[in-house]
């Protein structure tokens, strides 16, 4: 807690104060372009991946980056998926997933979540991305199965996404882009989804071909599978 306290004084003193304009600026309201859903894990720091200022991403954190569908019991991810859309107006939402995953991991071995009871019941929202690497993974192990599931979790995150009625209207209107990241804890890159390859592509600057992107990516394990 100390080392949180000596954060906290140098912030004031130092960042606050030399960054006045911003902060005043965002004290008198928000205007995020990006709802950005991703795992509470402590490892993932979402405006330092994205190199973003404060008041440009609008967060939501759980275990595993999982939405659940809608009206499916839980109120904070469905308010919060809400009012980032119908009420922000966001113009993009990013589901990230992350390599070594806890929660991926649990899914993939309840066993070792016996002592924690709601983590059994929250990861019930994975349970179509359970399904998937049941039907399609039973030949990788380790690492790969692991890589898969989290690949795979981010697609149904995503797929559970439209079951939103703010996120489908807006779909539906063309005024909202729906985008599957995940990020490499190991290398600091980060994988995107591409439809039309059905497979998870390093991202890159936007005037690299797409050529160059595949010859650039390892092999995803991940298929299109919504």
């Amino acid at each position: 807690m100390q080392k949180l306290i000596e954060g906290l004084h140098r912030f004031q003193s130092e960042v606050f104060s030399a960054r006045r304009e911003l902060f005043d600026r965002l004290s008198n309201g928000q205007s995020p372009e990006v709802l950005f859903i991703t795992c509470s894990d402590s490892r993932i720091n979402p405006s330092l991946l994205t190199q973003t200022e404060p008041g440009e991403l609008f967060t939501l954190r759980n275990a595993g980056n999982l939405v659940p569908q809608y009206g499916n019991g839980t109120q904070g991810e469905d308010a919060t998926v809400e009012f980032a859309v119908a009420g922000l107006g966001v113009k993009h939402i990013v589901v990230c997933g992350h390599s070594l995953c806890g929660a991926m991991k649990g899914l993939l071995h309840p066993e070792q979540l016996r002592a924690l009871p709601a983590m059994q019941k929250w990861l019930r929202h994975a349970g179509r991305t359970r399904e998937l690497i049941h039907e399609n993974y039973q030949h990788l192990k380790d690492n790969a199965l692991l890589t898969a599931t989290v690949e795979e979790n981010v697609l149904v995150q995503l797929e559970n996404l439209r079951s939103h009625p703010a996120v489908r209207e807006r779909l539906e209107r063309h005024e909202l882009t729906l985008h599957g990241w995940v990020y490499k804890i190991e290398t600091g890159q980060v994988f995107s989804f591409q439809p039309e390859t059905g497979q998870f592509l390093p991202l890159v600057p936007p005037a690299q071909s797409a050529s160059e992107r595949r010859d650039a990516a390892p092999e995803s394990v991940a298929q299109l599978a919504l």
